[in-house]
């Protein structure tokens, strides 16, 4: 999530060697803009405020700048995990059942860290969000994968058991407790920042090709840590 769009798009895709992104206009809807690069099989994007009074611009605000605000999970079972969230009491804020893909987009403060996505993809693996390349079929992201995220919050242990429960996956029990989604991507939780308390994505770890990861272990862009290791 960025103030300004082409300055950060610009920057992931110079620095992770990621292709030419696709530029939802659905997202209109909600008062924004966006990029989504593909990377391997997952996908990046960026969105930013178009106008005033969405949730992306007042998660800007509370964070004081751009940072990571949304994770989308693309699962197998996804009626069974819309249960689980409503037995947890998990409010559903948006839904939408299209022939090929399912989308659910989860309170925020129920589930705190981030607005959560449960979607379907059908075929699984295919995803339009990320375009027509995507769309009822596998597209081709650029070379790497996502290896997981770093959400920062003010009670780790209990939001890990709360998205846990949610994606019916068991939470790793320790000082930064954690999530194994079943591709190995791993969901990491951590205290928010002392006096500042925003509760976001404040890491992406990535794999990269040697050549694109240049022996660089860290990046930060658009309010956010790139993690970066070799593929």
């Amino acid at each position: 999530m960025a103030s300004e769009l082409e300055p950060v798009a610009t920057l992931l895709q110079r620095e992770l060697g990621l292709g030419e992104p696709f530029r939802d206009p659905g997202v209109a809807e909600f008062g924004l803009e966006n990029v989504v690069f593909a990377i391997g099989d997952c996908f990046l994007e960026v969105v930013s405020p178009t106008r005033a009074g969405t949730a992306a611009g007042r998660q800007l605000e509370r964070a004081g700048g751009d940072g990571g605000y949304m994770a989308l999970f693309d699962l197998e079972d996804l009626g069974a995990a819309r249960e689980r969230a409503e037995r947890e009491g998990v409010r559903t804020v948006w839904r939408i059942d299209l022939p090929d893909i399912s989308g659910t987009h989860m309170h925020p403060v129920d589930l705190r860290g981030a607005i959560v996505s449960l979607d379907e993809s059908r075929p699984f693996g295919t995803w339009r969000w990320g375009g027509p390349e995507w769309t009822g079929r596998r597209g081709a992201g650029a070379e790497g994968r996502l290896r997981g995220l770093t959400v920062a919050v003010e009670a780790p242990a209990e939001v890990a058991s709360r998205w846990g429960a949610v994606l019916g996956l068991a939470v790793q029990d320790g000082a930064e407790p954690r999530l194994t989604t079943s591709d190995g991507a791993v969901v990491r939780f951590v205290p928010a920042a002392a006096g500042n308390g925003v509760e976001q994505i404040v890491e992406i770890a990535l794999a990269l090709p040697a050549q694109v990861r240049a022996g660089r272990e860290r990046l930060e862009i658009g309010g956010a840590t790139l993690a970066l290791s070799d593929e």
